[in-house]
């Protein structure tokens, strides 16, 4: 039996070690912590790589919603519609700054925000858009951003798991006036620790956010709006840039498992690999299968030394922080038949042929025996 691990973030850290400890080492001996020199070079080049004009980093990826939201003056009484299948970070960041979450359903092939269920969910509040690239899939936004333009709308992009995606070529958060990522680490491009970098086209939103994120200052005790503490560390910054130079390279691995996980299990008809729409570059920050009996395969899986997630068990609508909404069961059908059989498979860049093969064996037995 192999024991197989859902990430592993020590074999990532070993194959940069050398690099990534001196240069830890100087912003401890220099004790720039906070907004040291680092932060602003990983910021220009996280810009540069997501092919954007500016980039800000803050300290989480819910961080990174919020500021954007304020930074385009979305508040109480707008109306922020999102997709009712992702992370519920997505939905906390709009509550967080007093608008109200409207969702609307998925696309049953990319369990992504479905692009021609947007326009019945807006009405004379709704103030923006946010498409969610689940998964490591860009959604599709072109006719996003047509349902965005036609209405003026805002459109704030979750890239929190999809760094280094390409959407007909170009990257994802480069398209909407800001994008929000997640620096958390598992992520693609992960810290050690809580982190969040914001994108933007926009100069006067690349000062905004900036500002924001140092309570509401430009030069230290002169403030010019109700800010917050929200900076990303300059050691976080370091990590991040070490890692950026390797994204690409760490993708292209994830595909090439995705590639093995689903040819491997293409024999199984009880098992619904993930589709990948063939104008856009996922980046597989998760794998994820579809199947009807799920704690029996988790627990199967288990039992040989393969760990599985649930990405995510209750759709947002249905959790009890929402309850008060107006929400009930049956409002999103796919996300909530989709909830009950979705499984995330082991999935990093480091892992190898063996392994893949390993956990599919272990899937093909369950179903054939």
């Amino acid at each position: 039996m192999m024991n197989i691990p859902f990430i592993d973030l020590n074999v990532q850290f070993s194959a940069i070690e050398s690099e990534l400890m001196p240069a830890l080492r100087g912003v401890l001996e220099q004790t720039n912590f906070i907004l040291g020199q680092p932060v602003a070079d990983f910021e220009k080049a996280f810009a540069a790589y997501s092919e954007c004009a500016h980039a800000v980093g803050v300290a989480s990826g819910l961080d990174a919603i919020k500021l954007a939201l304020r930074a385009l003056d979305i508040g109480p009484g707008g109306e922020v519609i999102t997709a009712a299948n992702t992370f519920i970070a997505t939905a906390l960041g709009i509550s967080a700054v007093g608008a109200n979450v409207v969702l609307v359903d998925i696309d049953p092939e990319t369990y992504n925000l479905d692009p021609a269920k947007l326009e019945a969910a807006i009405t004379p509040r709704t103030k923006a858009i946010m498409p969610v690239h689940l998964y490591g899939q860009p959604a599709d936004m072109d006719p996003i951003m047509d349902v965005a333009r036609k209405h003026g709308l805002k459109v704030i992009e979750d890239a929190s798991q999809a760094h280094g995606a390409r959407y007909k070529g170009k990257r994802v958060g480069s398209f909407g006036d800001i994008s929000a990522f997640s620096l958390y680490p598992g992520k693609n491009l992960g810290a050690y620790g809580d982190g969040g970098v914001i994108t933007t086209n926009d100069p006067n939103l690349a000062e905004s956010m900036s500002v924001l994120r140092n309570y509401g200052s430009k030069v230290k005790y002169y403030h010019l709006m109700k800010g917050e503490n929200s900076r990303l560390d300059t050691l976080q910054a370091v990590v991040c840039g070490v890692k950026l130079k390797y994204l690409d390279e760490g993708n292209q691995k994830r595909r090439a498992n995705a590639a093995r996980y689903s040819s491997n299990l293409s024999g199984l008809s009880d098992v619904i690999t993930p589709i990948t729409h063939p104008d856009v570059e996922h980046v597989f920050h998760l794998y994820v299968i579809r199947i009807k009996d799920r704690e029996a395969l988790m627990k199967h899986l288990q039992s040989k030394g393969v760990p599985t997630i649930i990405h995510y068990p209750i759709p947002i609508h249905l959790q009890d922080a929402y309850a008060g909404e107006g929400w009930s069961k049956g409002d999103f059908p796919i996300t909530e038949a989709y909830a009950d059989e979705i499984l995330s498979l082991p999935m990093f860049p480091e892992l190898t042929e063996k392994q893949i093969d390993y956990v599919t064996r272990c899937i093909q037995e369950h179903y054939e025996s």
